[in-house]
């Protein structure tokens, strides 16, 4: 499966602004700027994107850990904040509660670290990034 996004921005950094786009199109020419990004802007921005994106695959990636353990969740609730600190993501803090009938703490807390390491977007948050690059 691949999936894709577009990007398109105008101006300099700090007074540009720019929209995102989703092949699903959740995200139409959703806009995104400087201010969103570093002070009080009301548009998205990537590290709430990568936050969205790393609370959603970690809930379904336990969701699936939990299942191959013989539990059936009833729900999970991730929260996911993405530290961006002088320019750098300087870390991803997954909060995770669930009601999973059956289940000791011991047990769901050996889930949740299981799901935490090898939920996809994890392991992207922790890989290579590789570059191709033309001018139009």
């Amino acid at each position: 499966m691949k999936s894709f996004a577009t990007a398109n921005w105008k101006g300099t950094g700090k007074e540009g602004t720019g929209t995102l786009s989703s092949k699903s199109n959740v995200l139409n020419n959703t806009s995104y700027d400087f201010r969103s990004r570093f002070e009080d802007g009301t548009f998205t921005n990537p590290e709430e994107l990568v936050a969205a994106a790393h609370a959603g695959c970690f809930s379904m990636k336990l969701s699936f850990v939990l299942g191959a353990a013989g539990f059936t969740p009833d729900s999970i609730d991730t929260k996911c904040t993405i530290t961006l600190e002088a320019g750098v993501v300087t870390s991803s803090h997954l909060e995770v509660k669930a009601a999973v009938p059956g289940i000791d703490a011991t047990k769901f807390a050996e889930c949740a670290a299981d799901a935490k390491e090898n939920c996809p977007i994890s392991k992207l948050l922790n890989t290579a990034i590789t570059l191709d690059a033309a001018l139009a």
